[in-house]
């Protein structure tokens, strides 16, 4: 059985992995709820303490991390200070794997600036995303439920909302799943391919 550290995204609060930390225990897996907030917070504070619970609650046992949208970048920003214990395993929810359009977008709009603080204006750097290093052994899914037509913002291209798949995935191999961004963590498929992951790591 695992230790799970569940991040959420930009905009939710730990309540939005509630769910899914229900359905992990049930499994018998012991699952950790990690809060931050990006108006209030840099990402290099919000990192020191993820590391500092991870080495205060964890110890030598063994752990996974899943974070979800701005979640999976805290996760790669405190993957170099995990060396002497790295995470058996990563699971990525609707990852920012680029610096996305709606980032981009939204980094010049002043309530966005506010609310996101620093973390939100890095999303939409591509030298900050591309830096980052993708911890080995990390499950990527994403979501396909956006709505897609020609007159869209993605056009017909597959996407979950907020991010096209191209985004989420980076060229890297995914999972995808028919759902949308807001609510990967609550899939079903998700939730079984997780579970099937960490019984074949235990």
């Amino acid at each position: 059985m695992f230790n799970l550290i569940l991040i959420h995204g930009m905009g939710r609060t730990p309540l939005s992995m509630l769910y899914l930390q229900h359905r992990l225990r049930q499994l018998g897996h012991t699952p950790h709820l990690f809060g931050y907030s990006p108006t209030l917070e840099s990402l290099q504070a919000v990192t020191d303490r993820l590391v500092q619970l991870i080495q205060t609650n964890i110890g030598s046992q063994p752990y996974a991390l899943l974070g979800h949208s701005l979640g999976t970048v805290i996760i790669r920003n405190a993957y170099p200070q995990l060396s002497s214990h790295p995470p058996a395993t990563c699971f990525f929810l609707a990852p920012p794997m680029v610096a996305c359009q709606a980032a981009k977008s939204f980094s010049k709009v002043g309530l966005y600036r506010l609310l996101t603080g620093e973390m939100g204006q890095l999303l939409a750097q591509n030298s900050f995303i591309e830096q980052l290093t993708l911890p080995p052994h990390t499950k990527i899914y994403v979501g396909t439920g956006g709505p897609r037509a020609s007159w869209l913002p993605f056009g017909k291209e597959l996407n979950d909302g907020i991010l096209s798949v191209a985004e989420a995935s980076g060229g890297h191999k995914v999972v995808t799943v028919p759902t949308i961004h807001t609510f990967i963590m609550n899939s079903t498929p998700v939730f079984e391919d997780i579970a099937q992951s960490l019984d074949a790591l235990a």
